[in-house]
This record gives structure tokens, C-alpha cells and sequence, in this order.
């Protein structure tokens, strides 16, 4: 943290923090830095960020890969059945075509 490493700052410094940031001198380089509330980021502190459901980033990771292989799966069993129920139906359809041509007789000449 800037704690170590910084002082607190004082008087008019102590604005330079928005959105109750907690400001720090740094002496070694002249400078002042902040740091932020869990739901602000910035060098000051001044850009707000969105809470998240996942106190982890691996957590928000595992999610989206198995929600992606969960798609991709699906698509797949997808393009199985519709391949399967192609094949049964000109399977059917050739089935049905032999019995009519063995059914059928022929005209005499």
C-alpha cells in the first residue's frame, strides 16, 4: 500500500483524492498518490467502477469457459441430430422408392 511508503497529506493536499480516496505524499519523488475506495479507480481516483459478483478474476473466468464449452457442445449435438434425422429420412425415402419400382409392372411392347 501507499502507506508504506508515503506520508499522509495535509491541508489543501488532502483534496487532491476525489470520491474518498485517501491521498499520499511520496517524498522521495515529490508527489502525490492516492488510494481508492473498492468501487473507484484512478490516478485520483476519479473513474467509478462497477462492483462485481466475483471476488476472484479466476472465478469470472471458469464461468465464461464453461458457458463456452457449454455452447459448444450444444452446437455440436445440434449438427449430430440434424445429421441423423437427414440420414433416417433418405434412408426411409430409399426404402420407400425400392418398393414401388419392385410393385410396379412394366408396360408391354
Amino acid at each position: 500500500m501507499m502507506a508504506d511508503h508515503g506520508e499522509l497529506c495535509n491541508g489543501q493536499e488532502a483534496t487532491y483524492c476525489m470520491n474518498g480516496g485517501t491521498c499520499y505524499r511520496i517524498p522521495s519523488m515529490d508527489s502525490l498518490s492516492c488510494v481508492c475506495q473498492d468501487d473507484f479507480k484512478g490516478s485520483r481516483c476519479e473513474q467509478f467502477q462497477l462492483p462485481s459478483k466475483f471476488t476472484k478474476a479466476g472465478e469470472a473466468g471458469l464461468i465464461a469457459a464453461v458457458v463456452i464449452t457449454s455452447l459448444l457442445i450444444l452446437l455440436v449435438l445440434v449438427f449430430v441430430i440434424f445429421y441423423v434425422r437427414r440420414m433416417l429420412k433418405a434412408k426411409k425415402q430409399s426404402q420407400k422408392n425400392k418398393q414401388q419400382q419392385y410393385w410396379r409392372v412394366k408396360p408391354r411392347v
